[in-house]
């Protein structure tokens, strides 16, 4: 599947938000459709962030789409460890050093770390300026990149340091993920499950039985699983845009899941198995409630384990530590963790009504206490 020439036919999805309102481009070749792209741009300046993965396969594509703009490019080192202050001051430096002004726009060519790091950069330099979403990840193309959550990461917790910026747009050139290691796409597929298991039982249904053409990037599967699942966020962020509601439900195996990041230190576990493994954890605990059904928790458990995702955290992370790091969590109050469990497939809830003794027995199962 090429991402350069002729474009294909994409799905056009809108994430509806007033006269903030924005388009989603899904297909494969959409990289190379320069008149889509162009046609976003508010002024004659951008700068494309990419980083050292990415950019070698697709930056030269991007910079012919953006032929007849005044373009310069930043390439950052890649990874989760990388997602940081210093590297949005990289962002600053080089936006300052072009003289880039209050009508230029940066492009986030890359996975969800460049796309938030970009993103925030964007929402800081001179106050906001323009921002377009160009996600070359599974993981990016049906979460991330979509709902303008943009940040960076601490040593003390994750995305704790950032600010909403919506996106001019987003093209999902699904033509990418052909050269995708095995691992990030399994790392993608954790978002798309969560859909799923949060909002769309029917989805979920379909993920159960297509899960194999999806590890296989079977094209037309790939394709509708994106759309699917940009559809449902879509429809979340339309409904609550800065997380006061429902979309926290959103972050369905993400407390567990970025304790379990901040404690690897960023560096061994890609943030969608650590989502996997999340996810696992609250299922567990949505059974041990009472919630979630045996029966639903196995299907669960099964399609988490077909999608080649862990369904444990990594051992070493003792209980209490755990805890320390769940409660340096943005859907935290008052004190109290927060946590979105599962009252049935397609249905989630966010609550801080689980019982300390209940959530330690469940941390003590994965972990074996301590």
């Amino acid at each position: 599947m090429s991402t350069s020439g002729t474009t294909t036919p994409a799905h056009r999805l809108t994430v509806a938000l007033g006269d903030r309102s924005y388009p989603i481009v899904i297909g494969p070749g959409q990289l190379g459709n320069g008149d889509e792209l162009t046609s976003w741009l508010p002024g004659r300046q951008a700068l494309v962030v990419s980083n050292e993965t990415v950019a070698p396969l697709y930056l030269d594509t991007l910079l012919r789409s953006l032929d007849g703009k005044h373009t310069q490019t930043l390439t950052l080192p890649d990874g989760e460890a990388h997602k940081t202050v210093a590297s949005c001051e990289k962002v600053w430096d080089s936006l300052l050093e072009h003289r880039f002004e209050r009508s230029c726009t940066v492009i986030a060519l890359g996975g969800g770390v460049i796309g938030d790091l970009a993103g925030f950069a964007a929402a800081a330099y001179q106050r906001g300026v323009a921002f377009v979403q160009i996600p070359t990840t599974l993981l990016a193309q049906v979460d991330s990149s979509v709902g303008g959550k943009t940040g960076v990461n601490h040593p003390l917790g994750k995305n704790m340091i950032g600010a909403f910026h919506q996106p001019l747009g987003v093209i999902a050139d699904t033509g990418v993920l052909a050269t995708l290691p095995e691992r990030e796409i399994s790392a993608g597929l954790a978002e798309v499950i969560k859909y799923g298991l949060i909002r769309d039982a029917e989805f979920f249904a379909w993920l159960e039985a297509n899960i194999g053409a999806l590890l296989a990037r079977d094209e037309q599967a790939l394709a509708y699983a994106i759309e699917r699942s940009c559809a449902n966020k879509a429809a979340v962020v339309a409904a609550d845009e800065r997380e006061q509601g429902v979309r926290a439900t959103l972050n369905l195996g993400h407390t567990f899941g970025h304790a379990i990041e901040t404690a690897t230190g960023y560096s061994s576990w890609l943030h969608g198995e650590a989502v996997g493994a999340g996810i696992a954890m609250a299922a567990h605990l949505a059974r041990a409630m009472d919630w979630l059904s045996a029966e639903e928790q196995m299907r669960i458990l099964d399609l988490l384990r077909r999608a080649k995702l862990p369904v444990a955290p990594p051992s070493g992370i003792p209980s209490q530590r755990f805890l320390e790091l769940m409660a340096v969590d943005k859907k935290a109050q008052g004190g109290r963790i927060r946590l979105v469990l599962q009252r049935r497939i397609g249905h989630a809830t966010v609550t801080d009504e689980v019982p300390d003794a209940t959530l330690r027995a469940t941390l003590d199962h994965f972990t074996g206490g301590l």
